[in-house]
């Protein structure tokens, strides 16, 4: 019966650990594997991979087309009522910068309250965007939504 302390990778699945600049007798030496001459075999290269010598390089020969949404992409921020429930006591304000003071959010572009967990007591909530399931449960336990309007 073989155990867990007399597992060991499969013959041949793993090898030696590669020792460079070792000198001639490691199998690697005189030039360490890098070559002969050239740019490449001295100490300090950095030379960047998109230089071609000369030839034009791959990203400049490839056409670009289509459209990135990056520059116009809008970050929202999700946060759950049972968050707010543990967070924020009995009839206080809870608006995106409240969020962002008590570090549930990282910014206070864009806020959506969902409704996953309960709320206990009433509370005066500002956000961007509400659940149905949020709003539903908020104006049960007593509490206000207010839907804060983007500037688009």
């Amino acid at each position: 019966m073989t155990g867990l302390n007399t597992l060991s990778p499969k013959k041949g699945s793993t090898h030696r650990k590669k020792r460079v600049g070792t000198g001639r007798g490691s199998g690697h030496g005189e030039t360490s594997t890098r070559g002969k001459n050239g740019q490449t075999c001295r100490s300090g290269n950095n030379r960047k991979e998109s230089k071609e010598g000369g030839q034009m390089p791959l990203f400049r020969r490839i056409p670009k087309s289509g459209f990135s949404n990056v520059a116009f992409a809008q970050t929202t921020e999700w946060v759950n009522l049972s968050t707010i429930d543990k967070r924020f006591a009995a009839n206080s304000e809870v608006t995106p910068d409240a969020l962002l003071k008590k570090g549930i959010v990282s910014c206070a572009c864009r806020v959506k309250i969902l409704g996953n967990g309960d709320i206990a007591h009433p509370v005066k909530i500002q956000a961007h965007g509400f659940s149905k399931s949020a709003k539903e449960k908020i104006e049960k336990a007593g509490g206000t939504v207010t839907v804060i309007e983007t500037k688009n």
